[in-house]
């Protein structure tokens, strides 16, 4: 593997793995303001239209107390980090958080924030259910103009539909050179394992999305140059909200399981679905989050999620399918008999595995994966 590619890789890993010093490292250098963004599909195009770094906000490995004064013990492990860490003072450098309401905790959220951290000028996105339909539509343009307003007071500037349209520009490059990066990857299954793939994604949460792209296309320019690398024993396909913490995805790698394609919201979903061209910026936004289908978080009439992942595993000629299920995450927990049965239907193997973003101990995982992985073959 080329050393220049290798270099690459290992600081978009430490990005990754340094958030809060990567954040601030990108505010030095790019002189722009902050604004943290919870999961799963924030309005990061307004963001960075507004001159400001958008701040994925995805939780991890942090235990404390804290945030038992606003939450009940049976929230997810993501909201429960985020809420540690601002009280923390790790988001001390935002000058705002987009709070997105896709779930009954993140709705809590929204007031449990405005009352503990108001210093932090959390902003509310109602998201709306029926977001095909032209009333749907309408109703999402309707916030993406009021929060573009809030962003305008905080920031103390002017978000033009020319500072948008060059927005959606680097976004859209963005998308589509992470669709490069997911399939160049699993030609190359020792230099990117598990962790190594899930770090390279996850490092654009904490850089500008222009530059992070820059990298990722230089590094796909390096690795085309090189030989394939041989084929890691079984593929599987990720499904759920997330696959962390990193000793997870280690566990993959221990028993052979090369990640194939993934459907997970803070992975592939982030950029697997365009937006259109035609259009005024917030229409084409509006209409993305329409074109958003096999999503948990988001109402599907079809409930094609199952579909959807059958034809993943086959266009990714993989063997199994993953199913992590972040413990208390209601919208997945509802959506697995479904994806069981079509599963079922079409004799695709797949292991649920229940987790928490702060696990003492990875054992009773270890020992369910590496059955699978004997069952595999």
């Amino acid at each position: 593997m080329n050393s220049e590619a290798l270099r690459l890789i290992e600081e978009l890993k430490t990005t990754a793995s340094h958030p809060a010093a990567s954040v601030k490292k990108a505010m030095a250098e790019t002189g722009k303001k902050a604004v943290g963004c919870f999961p799963i599909y924030a309005p990061e195009e307004l963001i960075y239209a507004a001159g400001a770094l958008p701040v994925g906000m995805w939780g991890g490995p942090n235990t404390g107390t804290r945030a038992s004064q606003y939450l009940q013990s049976f929230c997810c492990s993501l909201m429960k980090a985020n809420t540690e860490q601002v009280l923390r003072g790790d988001y001390d450098m935002l000058s705002a958080v987009i709070l997105t309401t896709y779930c009954d905790t993140l709705k809590c959220i929204t007031e449990n924030w405005k009352t503990a951290v108001p210093e932090r000028n959390p902003i509310p996105m109602v998201y709306p259910q029926n977001r095909k339909t032209e009333a749907g539509k309408i109703f999402f343009i309707e916030e993406l103009t009021r929060v573009q307003g809030e962003l305008e007071r905080v920031l103390q500037t002017e978000i033009t539909e020319s500072k948008l349209e060059d927005a959606m520009e680097v976004y859209e490059d963005y998308r589509a050179a992470m669709r490069d990066f997911t399939k160049t990857a699993v030609s190359f299954p020792q230099t990117f394992d598990a962790v190594s793939r899930h770090l390279v994604i996850k490092a654009g949460y904490f850089q500008d999305k222009k530059q992070y792209t820059e990298t990722i296309r230089h590094l796909l320019s390096l690795l085309s140059r090189e030989e394939p690398e041989p084929r890691a024993g079984k593929r599987i396909v990720l499904t759920g909200l997330l696959a962390e913490p990193p000793e997870l995805l280690e566990l993959f790698t221990e028993n052979g399981l090369q990640i194939a394609a993934d459907d997970l919201a803070q992975e592939s979903r982030q950029f697997r679905v365009s937006a259109p061209e035609e259009g005024t910026c917030f229409s084409r936004m509006a209409e993305r989050l329409a074109r958003q289908d096999g999503c948990a978080f988001l109402y599907d009439s079809q409930k094609g999620r199952g579909e959807k992942l059958v034809r993943m595993v086959q266009e990714a000629d993989a063997d199994a399918v993953i199913y992590c299920q972040l413990k208390f995450c209601d919208p997945d927990e509802f959506d697995y008999p479904l994806v069981k049965d079509a599963m079922e239907q079409a004799g695709i193997p797949m292991l649920q595995l229940e987790f928490e973003q702060q696990m003492e101990s990875a054992e009773q995982l270890r020992t369910r994966v590496q059955g699978f992985a004997e069952l595999l073959g």
